[in-house]
């Protein structure tokens, strides 16, 4: 992919497009002129967004109602975008979910489906668009993960498993496209200001990682393209703590996620 600051002749695809950072990156694709391909379970909510993309923007704006946390689900958008006549040159994995809490206490169906959402859906698109953004010479994709990603969190155990997944599947995947002219990044959002849960949750982890918003992960995400990397986590205070606890005995970065979580989780 070439300028990524004009997108016109682009088609790019974002799931978990109905809110949020999903949302946020559909704006902002639509201000660069790519067309657009929207994903997610919430059908009025899509139309809704296409409408005001396509009035505001003048691109083309596709909705599709899709459950990604579903087996074969991925298949079936990829079908969907075949079937349409459709060439994806930008792919922004958004789609996911968060199960927490005790594992012992865990519900396996919830936790399965969680898995299925934030990992095997994103390994599944990406490994079913990446072939056509390669034979072109260009694209880009965009894996959404998390700042968890990082190390092991007690009470996010599975949720944090899923996002450590997106991240080493994504630099995987980066190292073998080198030349290719398609571009593969992981950014890692703290926690972000993005619906109701966010709106709870934030105040309790405001004073570690500050308060990030959608737009914020989407500029960090543009910039990290911009430069060729590979992985970024948003917002300097979330990096700089991703970086630190990599340095600590595994041990103590257990412990002091435990803490954390558990505070968090207390005053919920």
């Amino acid at each position: 992919m070439h300028d990524l600051s004009r997108l016109s002749g682009t088609t790019a695809l974002i799931t978990g497009a109905s809110g949020g950072i999903g949302e946020a990156f559909a704006r902002e694709l639509a201000r660069r002129g790519a067309d657009l391909v929207l994903v997610a379970r919430s059908g009025d909510r899509l139309e809704e967004l296409a409408s005001s993309l396509r009035s505001a923007h003048g691109v083309r704006a596709l909705t599709q109602k899709l459950d990604l946390s579903e087996a074969g689900a991925a298949r079936a958008m990829h079908e969907w975008t075949v079937e349409e006549g459709l060439e994806v040159g930008f792919l922004v994995n958004n789609a996911g979910g968060g199960v927490g809490g005790a594992a012992v206490r865990a519900d396996p169906e919830a936790v399965a489906a969680m898995v299925r959402l934030n990992g095997n859906t994103v390994v599944d698109s990406t490994l079913r668009f990446l072939p056509g953004m390669v034979s072109r010479g260009r694209g880009a994709i965009v894996n959404v993960g998390s700042a968890s990603a990082f190390q092991p969190t007690p009470y996010l155990a599975a949720y944090g498993g899923s996002k450590a997944m997106v991240q080493s599947f994504t630099q995987a995947v980066s190292g073998e496209l080198a030349g290719s002219g398609v571009r593969v990044l992981a950014v890692h959002p703290g926690v972000t200001l993005s619906g109701q849960r966010s709106e709870e949750v934030l105040p309790a982890m405001a004073r570690m990682g500050g308060e990030r918003r959608p737009e914020q992960v989407v500029a960090t995400a543009f910039r990290a393209l911009g430069s060729g990397r590979t992985s970024v986590v948003d917002g300097r205070r979330y990096a700089a703590f991703t970086t630190l606890t990599q340095r600590l005995p595994n041990r103590a970065a257990v412990a002091l996620a435990r803490k954390m979580t558990q505070k968090v989780l207390s005053g919920l």
